[in-house]
């Protein structure tokens, strides 16, 4: 069997129209080299699928051409799409992505030490406890770029979504449905994105003039199991809501089961509304109104402004808020009391 010849630098050069330096200086994001010659170089690496000896560049201190990516898991789909996002950026500039979860709060440090000894940057996914892998990238010294930080308070590049005004907007349409006893499933505590999402509920309330009830507010976590439980709690209270806001599509998912297993019908009997819009919210049954967080764009921004920092340019900002989205489906409906 013949074997294939691996693209070397030469060829990369000799496509590109230019020096080995010229390639070695894309290769590893030194400034000195104008877009147009970059994007010639990119474009022959991607066609010859040039790759290079990665460990043995990172031992010379040289740039690896790769972005670390730590993530809390990958078995959810709103990880995954922020992943696919990165994944496809970073690609279409010929660069790679080596992936690590940090599940395990103790190896955090750890893992963000090996990601740092074998890439140039790092892109973050915080956990639920972002503490102590935020000092760990501090003390890596490296580029880095945080996605989805829920509001936390931190100084480092970040890329994240308006969670007030996706919360009034998932209220706004509610409250235009006619319904007046909403009930609310709120993230965890701690976050700033569950701050945000709770303050949006609250003050869409205030504005419509209706008054706040924590009988109507239940704590969740973000993960189903704790959706149902919120949901089988409010539909079992004298006077249920006839709609549920849930501050996330996984919890909202949960909501319906318990809907459904207590007999009432999404969405004449209940409305439902999530935030997220991950991939499962349209396959649903029926199909989930929600709040769109862009995700793969929160990617491929996030991405986009790694890269940059890694080539010397200065982005126009370091913190990027991206806008959400109301999506309609079928899990809401104008209130009972209200129809004609």
């Amino acid at each position: 069997m013949k074997r294939v010849r691996k693209a070397t630098l030469k060829d990369v050069a000799h496509l590109a129209g230019v020096s080995t330096v010229t390639v070695s200086n894309v290769i590893n994001q030194r400034p000195n080299v104008s877009e147009k010659t970059r994007a010639r170089v990119e474009q022959a690496i991607r066609e010859l699928g040039y790759t290079a000896n990665l460990a043995a560049r990172s031992l010379a201190g040289g740039r690896t051409q790769t972005v670390g990516m730590l993530v809390p898991d990958l078995t959810t789909q709103f990880v995954g799409e922020i992943v696919r996002g990165t994944s496809d950026e970073l690609r279409a500039v010929g660069m790679e992505m080596l992936i690590s979860t940090a599940s395990d709060i103790a190896r955090e440090q750890q893992q963000v030490a090996f990601l740092q000894s074998l890439t140039d940057g790092l892109l973050l996914i915080l956990p639920q406890t972002p503490d102590r892998m935020l000092l760990a990238v501090e003390q890596a010294g490296v580029p880095v770029v945080v996605i989805d930080h829920r509001g936390q308070q931190i100084l480092l590049p970040s890329v994240d979504v308006d969670n007030y005004t996706g919360a009034r907007q998932a209220m706004a349409h509610l409250l235009e449905l006619g319904h007046r006893r909403i009930g609310y499933v709120a993230g965890p505590k701690g976050f700033g994105a569950s701050a945000a999402r709770l303050k949006g509920y609250k003050e869409a309330l205030a504005t419509a003039g209706l008054p706040f009830d924590k009988s109507l507010v239940v704590q969740g976590t973000f993960q189903q199991p704790s959706g149902f439980a919120a949901g089988q709690h409010l539909f079992s209270l004298p006077q249920p809501p006839t709609a549920v806001f849930a501050a996330n599509d996984l919890m909202a998912f949960g909501v319906m089961e318990a809907a459904k297993q207590m007999g009432l019908r999404i969405p004449e009997d209940v409305s439902i509304v999530g935030f997220d819009d991950i991939p499962q919210a349209s396959q649903v049954y029926p199909p989930l109104t929600t709040i769109r967080q862009p995700l793969y764009q929160m990617g491929v921004a996030a991405a986009r402004l790694l890269v940059a920092m890694l080539r010397g340019v200065r982005p126009p900002t370091s913190r990027i808020t991206l806008s959400t989205e109301l999506v309609v489906r079928s899990t809401t409906a104008r209130a009972k009391e209200v129809m004609a």
